[in-house]
């Protein structure tokens, strides 16, 4: 991973993450107007999602929820996750795999929340009621989605397994939904690197020049 990422910088620089400057700029586009008197709301109406929305209008804003920053958060830890993890996937992966990757593991996250709450907050993996109204956004999801996405790509399953390891100490030093929601974007990357392995052994059975088995 490390040589990936090295030679690809080393001769394109910064044109080798081309989606992910992308996406800094619009996520400090965000963070400067929502912080205005007159942006706050339409910046609110375009990409914040919370559990108490209607599922359909939580769909409609995650595209755009993945980069209104968390309000209770500092922007530049935001950005600079973007900057580190976004980057090296698009390198590695493809700016597409990025993006399909990282809204997997925020749309894990926004539909973890209304699990959590039928669930209740009696239920190991249940959330308090009050819990419906926290605003829902930022990039955190998708970093940690694609931090094991990428591990797993490139069989670096230390490194994979200490993601997980430091998400489940989250969830266990600071119980809430953000954590959790954590938790449950780590669980459907893992599912979709399952399918994938799966489906690589499948194409690896098929003789050349003839189709996947019936």
């Amino acid at each position: 991973m490390f040589w990936t990422v090295r030679d690809a910088l080393v001769h394109d620089k910064w044109r080798a993450i081309p989606m992910t400057l992308g996406a800094v700029c619009l996520t400090s586009v965000f963070q400067i107007v929502q912080n205005t008197s007159w942006g706050f709301q339409p910046v609110q109406n375009l990409g914040s999602v919370k559990a108490a929305d209607p599922f359909w209008l939580a769909l409609l804003r995650t595209p755009l929820s993945l980069f209104v920053p968390a309000l209770d958060l500092p922007v530049w830890g935001a950005l600079a996750q973007m900057l580190l993890v976004f980057g090296i996937a698009e390198i590695c992966i493809g700016w597409w795999r990025t993006l399909v990757i990282g809204y997997v593991a925020t749309l894990a996250g926004t539909t973890y929340a209304r699990i959590g709450l039928a669930l209740g907050p009696e239920h190991p993996f249940g959330l308090p009621v009050s819990d419906r109204i926290v605003n829902d956004t930022g990039p955190s999801a998708a970093v940690v989605g694609l931090a094991l996405y990428v591990c797993w790509r490139y069989r670096a399953y230390l490194t994979g397994a200490l993601v997980i390891l430091v998400m489940i100490g989250e969830v266990l030093i600071k119980n809430n939904l953000a954590g959790k929601e954590h938790l449950a974007a780590l669980a459907a990357v893992m599912a979709v690197c399952v399918v994938r392995a799966q489906w690589g052994r499948v194409r690896s059975r098929v003789p050349l020049g003839q189709g996947p088995p019936p």
